[in-house]
């Protein structure tokens, strides 16, 4: 908890992700609305990465989402998630722009309302330029359903800390 000196009392604030949070337990999509992916659920054993972004393009599709995909150590990362607060059907078609043949073992997932965003507080706003909020640029490294690590852009929107060598490059 943390003191509000608006409300003059203790209130509930959330928090950003951070090591030792649990995944939240909600529904993404994975290339249709009827394709629902709980990572909670699916990360709960073993190592995964899961890299969140505000915008597809330039800095995801130039920058970073190829670095994951040329990266030697993305195969060491076990699951490899990218979540982005848009529709299936959009998401679907950046992975396939990205990765046609799905060899890099990267999921493209969505985040329509932006539920998990809200849930790790790294909502981003964004509605008067992108018609909603958004993500912060953000990347954690999670083991056994609890993240280990998180790095989120100091200002939610640079590409300078969230590369996949950077990100994974110290101890868990």
């Amino acid at each position: 908890m943390t003191y509000s000196p608006l409300v003059g009392s203790l209130v509930l604030i959330p928090n950003q992700v951070q090591q030792g949070d649990s995944i939240p337990d909600i529904d993404l999509y994975e290339y249709s609305p009827g394709n629902k992916v709980n990572l909670a659920k699916e990360l709960a054993v073993g190592k995964d990465v899961i890299k969140a972004f505000q915008q597809l393009f330039p800095g995801c599709s130039d920058y970073h989402v190829p670095g994951y995909i040329n990266s030697n150590q993305l195969k060491d990362a076990g699951g490899a998630f990218v979540v982005s607060v848009h529709e299936a059907f959009v998401m679907k078609a950046w992975g396939k722009s990205l990765d046609e043949p799905k060899s890099s073992g990267i999921r493209f997932l969505t985040d329509p309302a932006g539920a998990f965003t809200h849930a790790w507080d790294v909502e981003l706003e964004a509605a008067r330029t992108c018609g909603n909020n958004r993500s912060k640029r953000s990347a954690v490294l999670t083991e056994n359903g609890k993240i280990s690590k998180t790095s989120v852009e100091p200002d939610g929107t640079g590409i300078s800390s969230l590369a996949f060598p950077t990100i994974c490059s110290e101890e868990r």
